[in-house]
């Protein structure tokens, strides 16, 4: 791309003596036109620097764009206004006022969803995601930012009938595809059970409730609200300690994005905003 000014418009542009030799200030001229153009360039591009200097890129300047798969609550789920909220996504939203970014969210199905911002579709994953090896095989995590075990949730009529894991032999058990209660499933229900796979939760529940699944097998802090939430219709039979943390994932390349969500996470547990968060959410 050439951008060519007249002489008399550079020296309205740069002054008159930018600089004194005709021929240096053609050079010059040219120099500084491509600096101009190459800064507008990247700006579109979306580039961002944390307090420390370090750039790091975003899908849109000026936005720091959220994949999550939602509705999953209490962690994102849009308000009756519209507005995301969540733990994840209110937790979120103060990271990118603290990297000067606004937050802009797009849902897509959990399996395979920390793939997406290698894929350019989203900066950054927040949807409640366990850090797995397999996973950060092909995603970068942040250090975790929630403890998060694994639970057993049946009807609250049959809370006698399945009151753990071995009772549900014989029994249909759904599970999230690709989720890590899918895994432990997998590995512990009885030999002779069924797992039934859903690709959202919120099918899941509807599933449940209707007698076509016997219990659910998921994350403790998703089933722990809906039993809340809806008491006298669905009960925790049992809870499963994994050790797991939930981590927010970007693309292994943008390592300098990451070390600034670290950086806000950091300062958060610090000074106190990380508890104003989780208390909203979870109780003090």
């Amino acid at each position: 791309m050439t951008l060519d000014l007249p002489a008399d418009e550079m020296d309205r542009l740069y002054g008159p003596d930018f600089p004194a030799l005709r021929g240096e200030k053609q050079m010059k001229r040219g120099s500084m036109v491509a600096f101009t153009v190459l800064a507008l360039v990247l700006a579109a591009c979306g580039g961002n620097e944390t307090d420390s200097g370090a750039a790091f890129d975003t899908v849109a300047a000026g936005t720091l764009t959220i994949c999550t798969d939602a509705p999953y609550p209490p962690f994102e789920f849009q308000a009756d206004n519209g507005t995301w909220t969540g733990f994840d996504l209110d937790l979120m939203s103060k990271i990118a006022d603290d990297l000067g970014l606004k937050m802009a969210v797009t849902v897509q199905p959990f399996d395979g969803i920390w793939l997406a911002p290698a894929a350019g579709t989203c900066d950054l994953v927040a949807s409640a995601m366990t850090i797995t090896p397999e996973r950060s095989a092909n995603a970068l995590f942040s250090d975790g930012y929630f403890d998060a075990d694994q639970s057993l949730m049946v009807r609250d009529a049959d809370i006698a009938k399945y009151p753990d894991l071995p009772s549900l032999a014989g029994a249909t058990i759904g599970v999230q595809t690709g989720t890590t209660g899918e895994a432990y499933a997998e590995e512990n229900a009885p030999a002779d059970s069924t797992l039934k796979s859903f690709d959202e939760p919120a099918a899941m529940f509807l599933a449940l409730e209707s007698g076509d699944i016997d219990a659910i097998l998921q994350d403790f802090p998703v089933n722990a609200e809906r039993a809340t939430a809806e008491p006298g219709k669905f009960e925790l039979s049992q809870s499963f300690p994994t050790g797991e943390q939930y981590g927010f994932a970007t693309s292994p390349s943008n390592t300098a994005l990451m070390d600034a969500i670290n950086a806000a996470l950091a300062k958060f547990r610090s000074d106190g905003t990380y508890k104003q968060v989780f208390d909203s959410y979870f109780g003090g």
